[in-house]
């Protein structure tokens, strides 16, 4: 038998989801270990090779892939955890870290304080040299200033070096030349050179990314080192991939090159996995909600690949590296309900994380949760939950909401956690609302698949403020994004700013394309990739905007310089973003950076299907119990039903609980769920 395994590692769970064409689907979690999250790794290869009837050795010799999607960066950056930082610039923009191009979130707010650099002022070092924007040397660098900053970053205990200089982006000669003096000087530093990391326009960008890279770079190091020997270890000889933000896979040492490009490792798969699940309904469109234990992911997913973001930002720190297009906000089964100062019911973003966890954990969490609510309203069995691996305690429930919610409110226990289900219901259809509504998108057009080991009981309540007519519950969803990830192909991005009319670059276009495809080749050779493609994309304006739009262009257009073809296709997109074009007035179109992404095509396994049986699931009734009902406000005896004998073609209709080993489903009463030959269930309902 020969294993594939996708792992994704939470803050609360670390998700499993093995393949093997000689065995069934299953899923597992076990918790993180946020003190060492390999730790956890392994602990969930133990719990499948127990599964298995096998020892961990065996499983490791059996594995031939791991892909692994990890939130070790994106913790670093959250927790301030990463490494002591230097950064070594030009003379005079030694502060464009903290002034952040004037950027201040709250502009009315004149107590708002503006985020603390990653790298403090006396560890920004400025050093004399200096280019133009076209790459020309005005001023030569000063190589005695960058060896006596590097001997300073080594007195001072640096553990990573940024390199960032003016211009860079249009010849890398002098961070090149300040790279090996600090290579010499501080050997053992982390290393993040701007022409490497993001050789682009846009002096803020770029130093802010370079710098996010280089903090990162040694916890990620330090993580992967310590993850493949415990596997080397365990006798793992197999390929082990890691996720990126960009939703391809990468091996070690190539993500090492460019650590900030995991910075939402954790999520990236799940629109892969989503696109899947819904691809097998005829449906190229969907948007995907993930809520796990302590954070509820939203993305889109359109014409069968997920919505792309050139730049954004994790903590108030932009990135400028190319990134799935998620809008996470602090609403998972561990946030923590509040009364705030103007004494509303709050939930989140605040969490209990997997230590100490919601009250009922037993682990001397004491703050009301989310989970709290749910075993209070009676949708989670406190004895099944994990599949009875993790009992609950709801007296301990009980009473952290009547302490924290229910009293200050004046409510009951069951009202309060009414409340807070409603509260944090809102706060991810909000969420939901940003990707959406919010770039001229209506939420009611797209099936909404639900992921997430929380997700599935607060699924029907969130389409129902949202009017989303269909859901749809894959069988692996408390574990999608490590299914997603044995769906994804190798790849990675590559940026070259080329700022100028586009017709200046008529006969260069070409070749820059070419060049930036030709390294992408050469990575994935080494990664062993067969089935390889390369995909071009513009970023292009009109003359005397600021932002760009990015628009993908065929191979084809670029190598016989089609302008027209390229231009049109500028014109639609704006359009179609922003309800005009320019194009009957003649206004030029103005190109600030050539994109390419290198792709290396994986064999994705097939998704797993189950046994066909009639419309009646009385086989897989477990029982009845009280839960609350939202429609009626009130309790109510529904049916109980074991997720793991539905059959495809069984039809449930609301309110009904469907509970698994991974998650359980609430469907309430205006929606009726039916089962799918993959095992995914597609709930149906009417919206006033």
């Amino acid at each position: 038998m020969s294993f594939k395994i996708g792992i994704d590692v939470g803050g609360t769970f670390t998700d499993l989801f093995p393949w093997s064409e000689e065995s069934a689907a299953e899923t597992f979690k076990v918790l993180s270990t946020p003190e060492d999250p390999s730790v956890g790794v392994l602990d969930g290869l133990r719990l499948l090779a127990a599964a298995k009837g096998m020892s961990l050795e065996e499983l490791a010799r059996q594995t031939h892939l791991i892909v692994h999607g990890t939130t070790v960066t994106t913790n670093a950056v959250l927790t301030r955890g990463g490494a002591r930082t230097g950064l070594i610039t030009t003379v005079g923009v030694r502060d464009a870290l903290e002034m952040r191009r004037g950027i201040r979130e709250r502009q009315y707010d004149n107590r708002y304080q503006n985020v603390v650099p990653l790298v403090p002022r006396r560890l920004r070092r400025p050093v004399g040299g200096r280019l133009d924007f076209r790459g020309e040397e005005l001023e030569p660098l000063d190589l005695d200033q960058v060896r006596s900053t590097a001997e300073l970053f080594r007195n001072e205990g640096v553990g990573a070096v940024a390199v960032c200089f003016m211009h860079a982006y249009a010849n890398p000669a002098h961070e090149q030349a300040a790279a090996e003096v600090v290579r010499s000087v501080v050997p053992d530093a982390f290393l993040s050179v701007s022409s490497r990391v993001l050789p682009t326009i846009r002096f803020y960008n770029r130093v802010s990314t370079t710098v996010l890279n280089a903090y990162v770079g040694p916890v990620l190091r330090s993580y992967l080192e310590s993850l493949t020997t415990r596997l080397a270890d365990a006798g793992f000889g197999g390929v082990l991939l890691v996720m990126q933000s960009n939703g391809g896979v990468a091996l070690p040492e190539v993500t090492l090159e460019r650590p900030a490009a995991t910075l939402l490792s954790g999520p990236a798969a799940g629109p892969r996995a989503a696109a899947a699940y819904a691809g097998a309904h005829g449906r190229e469109d969907c948007i995907l909600v993930d809520m796990g234990g302590t954070s509820f992911d939203a993305s889109l997913v359109r014409a069968g690949a997920a919505a792309m973001n050139t730049e954004g930002e994790i903590d108030r720190l932009r990135i400028a590296l190319p990134m799935l297009a998620i809008t996470t906000i602090g609403a998972g089964g561990g946030s923590i309900g509040w009364i705030d100062e103007g004494g509303l019911l709050r939930m989140g973003p605040a969490s209990a994380g997997a230590l100490p966890g919601p009250a009922c954990y037993r682990r001397g969490g004491e703050e009301p949760t989310c989970t709290d609510a749910d075993l209070v309203l009676g949708y989670l069995d406190p004895d099944f939950f994990a599949g009875g691996k993790l009992p609950l305690d709801p007296e301990r429930a009980r009473r952290a909401i009547a302490e924290r919610i229910a009293r200050p409110l004046g409510l009951g226990v069951e009202k309060a956690a009414a409340g807070m289900y409603r509260v944090i219901n809102s706060n991810m259809a909000h969420g939901v609302r940003e990707i959406t509504v919010k770039r001229g998108l209506d939420p009611r057009e797209f099936p909404l698949v639900v992921a997430g080991g929380a997700g599935p009981l607060h699924a029907c309540m969130i389409a129902a403020e949202l009017e989303i007519p269909t859901l749809l519950v894959p069988r692996t969803a408390s574990t999608l994004c490590a299914t997603g990830m044995l769906l994804c192909d190798l790849q990675h991005d590559f940026v070259r700013s080329a700022v100028g009319p586009l017709e200046s670059f008529a006969d260069e276009l070409g070749a820059l394309v070419a060049e930036m495809a030709a390294t992408g080749e050469v990575e994935l050779r080494r990664e062993g990739a067969a089935e390889i493609e390369h995909q071009a994309a513009l970023d292009l304006r009109y003359l005397k905007q600021y932002h760009e739009v990015t628009v993908p262009v065929s191979r084809q257009a670029v190598e016989r310089c089609d302008l027209a073809s390229i231009a049109g296709t500028f014109h639609a997109e704006h359009n179609r973003l922003y309800g005009y074009d320019l194009e009957t007035e003649g206004t030029g179109l103005e190109l600030i950076n050539v994109r390419v992404r290198s792709l290396g095509r994986t064999a994705a396994p097939p998704l797993p299907r189950i046994e066909a049986g009639d419309r009646d699931p009385a086989a897989a009734l477990k029982g009845r119990r009280p839960l609350f009902v939202p429609e009626s406000g009130s309790q109510a005896e529904v049916p109980v039903y074991a997720g793991e004998k539905l059959l495809s073609g069984n039809v449930i209709p609301g309110p009904a609980l469907i509970e698994r080993t991974d998650t359980t489903i609430f469907v309430s009463a205006a929606w009726v769920a039916r089962v799918d030959e993959h095992g995914t269930l597609v709930l149906e309902g009417q919206h006033e």
